[in-house]
């Protein structure tokens, strides 16, 4: 829990830079912000760990 937030906290601080000195547009921004939201009330986030994890297990499994 306590990752997810930080890496939270980092990607908005990052988020904040990039914007800040130009690199991204603020429409781009809002999208993202919006893409995330949908992804966190919709439930989705939990399929989309399931698939990383289950990547990650089968990365892991090849020697």
């Amino acid at each position: 829990m306590i990752l997810s937030i930080s890496l939270t906290a980092l990607s908005g601080i990052a988020l904040f830079f990039l914007l800040r000195h130009g690199y991204l547009r603020l429409g781009s921004a809002v999208t993202a912000a919006l893409f995330g939201y949908a992804l966190a009330s919709t439930g989705l986030h939990t399929a989309i760990d399931h698939l990383i994890a289950t990547i990650a297990g089968a990365a892991g499994s090849i020697h």
